[in-house]
């Protein structure tokens, strides 16, 4: 496990259709507002490998694929996408928002896809080497009304729908207990928050609680110049 960073992780997690990836937007765009040195990314993704990744992965031509197979991609991506991107941000200082992370392996190939959790947290912690969010935000949502969200902006030119857009609705159902068996599981780390409000609403909650996120971070840092201020 590597060091304490000086920038703070934020990722996003929810079903397809909870309307995440537009907070994560919003998210960026305010705090770029008030100053702050914000990197946005997402899983699969992030990299040029995770990119070529994320279309093995997610696309309709790979529904053969077994649940370890795609835990063991997704972990390639991740291991990628920390080394690259996450932490050489974090230790820099900059605000690094990411749309999804290891919870989502967890809920998808864990509850959903049924792998033994253990299994997964272990791959989770070697390619991560420890890295773990500083705040996640759960969009839930009813899983009928995330997935005709989905079906509509696919008919809307909002995107193709994935392979696992096309799962069965049982499998929707383990993977949405999933999220908020694991957000139970560590309730100081998940804001959890109901995606059928407005997305004003949501927006506003989230910045609440990243507003805190921030003064902590402020707080650590005037310590630290402190500490370098005095004598020897």
């Amino acid at each position: 496990m590597k060091g304490r960073m000086a920038g703070k992780l934020i990722t996003f997690e929810g079903p397809e259709g909870s309307g995440k990836s537009t907070q994560v937007a919003l998210l960026r765009a305010r705090l770029e507002k008030a100053g702050r040195q914000v990197l946005q990314t997402r899983e699969p993704g992030g990299t040029t490998l995770g990119e070529a990744l994320r279309r093995i992965l997610l696309t309709a031509d790979g529904t053969g694929m077994t649940p370890l197979a795609e835990a063991l991609l997704l972990s390639t991506d991740r291991a990628q996408h920390v080394a690259e991107v996450v932490r050489p941000a974090l230790s820099a200082g900059r605000i690094v928002i990411a749309d999804r992370y290891v919870d989502s392996m967890l809920a998808y190939q864990g509850f959903g896809r049924e792998l033994p959790l253990a299994v997964l947290e272990t791959l989770a912690r070697i390619a991560t080497e420890g890295l773990m969010p500083d705040l996640t935000i759960l969009i839930d949502l009813d899983v009928e009304e995330s997935i005709a969200r989905r079906r509509r902006a696919s008919e809307t030119g909002g995107g193709e729908l994935n392979r696992f857009d096309l799962r069965a609705i049982q499998f929707h159902e383990r993977v949405r207990q999933g999220f908020l068996a694991l957000a139970e599981r560590e309730p100081e780390r998940f804001l959890v928050l109901d995606g059928a409000q407005s997305v004003e609403d949501v927006a506003e909650q989230v910045w609440e609680r990243v507003k805190a996120l921030i003064a902590a971070l402020r707080r650590t840092r005037l310590r630290g110049a402190a500490q370098l201020e005095l004598p020897v």
